[in-house]
């Protein structure tokens, strides 16, 4: 009998609850409404859309109001303004450039690529992950990554293959400092599995490892065990070249077994990675947008104003629009002190009238904003 007390207790609340949205929801339409008129108004006398200096004003005056519930009024005014100011940005039609690239960029890759590059040397992961995506295609290689990013930025290759983050190892933050600074499109993401050997030219035991940062880290609990020690190289592949090119005795790669055969290395022991589900995501770049009607991964960047809760009222945009966010990486700006750049990968295709309606209202709002991409990804 006392759960039913309370049943009805909480049924009587709920009542309430309905009582009074049905009171909101018309004021609410109103304040819509009203959101409507000033867009007009703004677009009459040539104002931009954001209004910090106005919203903190409404922020705190609402805040004063609440008592004991200010944070939570806070919080749900500011979602209300970022909905007045995304209804406002598409009444204005903002954004146009991103309107002009969505209706105008190619919507499939080209059947004879001008050029794929890669770092490192033959066999590495990034090769794998190039033959992939091209085929028999024209695939050559650099030292570093830069020098991917100046190539294309020289038309000396139309797309570039890099790797951005493994499920072990985390982000390949100097594929993501690269990425920021150069702000070309990315047009193409895939995983690859990550199996890696460790691999000699000359025979003995090994007391030398040899491999790039990320693939020692992917083999730590291994090379402890081992008592190995370590040297980074630029690439799996190039590391495997350079055992084989010194033969020198007690040294040893980390690398694949594609690269190891290549290299004329003997394999010691296969599958030392940590994780035995180990995968590295590798992304396509190109100077030029590609825009399939099948894209259903979005990548932004963006800084943002030196307001409270300015993230926040970012990343609640696309929680309103039901998009799913699947990576947020911060970068610093270089030169800058304590200023940093933030990455957003979400899903979702710019084709989608509400997806770009967001994005171009990002767009107009927030510093340093570039449309990175909108790919498919398996």
């Amino acid at each position: 009998m006392e759960n039913d007390g309370y049943a009805r207790t909480l049924a009587d609340i709920r009542r309430e609850i309905d009582a009074i949205d049905g009171q909101l929801l018309p004021l609410l339409l109103r304040r819509m409404d009203c959101s409507t008129w000033v867009a007009e108004e703004k677009k009459a006398q040539g104002l931009p859309v954001y209004a910090p200096a106005r919203e903190r004003e409404i922020l705190d005056r609402v805040s004063a109001l609440a008592g004991p519930y200010s944070g939570e009024i806070r919080a749900l005014w500011s979602a209300l303004l970022a909905v007045s100011r995304d209804c406002q940005h598409r009444l204005l039609g903002g954004g146009e450039p991103l309107r002009q690239l969505e209706r105008t960029a190619a919507r499939r890759m080209p059947a004879r690529p001008n050029g794929v590059l890669c770092q490192g040397v033959g066999g590495a992961y990034s090769h794998q992950a190039a033959l992939d995506w091209f085929g028999p295609a024209e695939i050559r290689f650099a030292p570093t990554w830069q020098q991917v990013f100046e190539e294309i930025r020289e038309q000396k290759a139309q797309f570039g293959v890099l790797p951005v983050e493994n499920s072990a190892a985390g982000s390949v933050t100097g594929v993501y400092d690269l990425i920021l600074r150069y702000r070309f499109y990315i047009v193409g993401a895939q995983a690859i599995r990550v199996e890696h050997c460790l691999a000699a030219a000359a025979p003995g035991p090994v007391d030398t490892v040899v491999s790039h940062p990320q693939a020692l880290s992917q083999c730590r609990r291994y090379l402890a065990a081992h008592g190995y020690g370590t040297r980074e190289y630029s690439n799996t592949a190039a590391a495997a070249e350079y055992v084989s090119t010194v033969r020198q005795p007690g040294l040893a790669a980390i690398c694949s077994q594609e690269a190891a055969r290549q290299y004329g290395l003997t394999v010691l022991e296969d599958q030392i990675q940590d994780e035995k589900n180990n995968r590295t995501r590798f992304v396509v770049i190109s100077r030029d947008p590609i825009l399939p009607a099948e894209a259903n991964k979005i990548s932004l960047c963006f800084s943002l104003p030196h307001e409270p809760g300015s993230l926040y009222g970012v990343l609640q945009r696309f929680a309103a629009c039901g998009l799913n966010m699947t990576k947020i990486e911060s970068r610093p700006i270089p030169g800058s002190d304590f200023e940093y750049d933030f990455y957003l990968d979400f899903t979702g295709n710019i084709h989608d009238p509400p997806t770009l309606e967001l994005i171009c209202s990002l767009h107009d709002e927030l510093p340093r904003f570039s449309f990175l991409g909108n790919y498919a990804e398996p």
